[in-house]
């Protein structure tokens, strides 16, 4: 069964908690939790791995480029708008990135409008809620499969 890894980034562990007005109540449980139950239906396995720490998600990163990991999903939170470390480690990877946000970037302040990763991405989903990870997930299947 084919590994998807999903990564979240800095403060996601505050989902349900934090401005209800761009993110929802959804906490990241319930987020990990529609995801497995997707990724069963599509026939894949996501290993869901969240961190504070950028060291620490540039260590899973690197970590996923030993592993059979088939492809990774992204929402980096506010490392998307600066972090190159994160940017660079993702570049080694040789399988398709999918960059998510739950709220849509584009539309809020203008630090937010730029991505560092969108240059490595095969793709960018954002403003849907959660249903921005669920695309996100079908996405990269469907990247798998062509």
């Amino acid at each position: 069964m084919k590994k998807i890894l999903m990564l979240h980034g800095i403060n996601h562990n505050m989902f349900g908690k934090r401005d209800p007005q761009q993110y929802g109540t959804v906490t990241l449980e319930e987020i990990n939790g529609r995801l497995a139950e997707l990724a069963a239906e599509l026939g894949v396995e996501v290993e869901c791995f969240q961190t504070n720490h950028e060291g620490e998600m540039c260590e899973r990163i690197h970590r996923a480029f030993q592993e059979e990991v088939a492809a990774v999903m992204i929402n980096a939170g506010a490392w998307t708008h600066y972090s190159y470390g994160l940017r660079d480690a993702l570049a080694i990877l040789t399988v398709p990135i999918i960059e998510i946000h739950m709220s849509n970037i584009h539309a809020r302040e203008a630090f937010r409008h730029h991505s560092v990763f969108a240059e490595i991405a095969k793709g960018q989903i954002c403003g849907f809620g959660i249903d921005s990870y669920l695309l996100g997930l079908r996405a990269a299947v469907a990247s798998l499969k062509s």
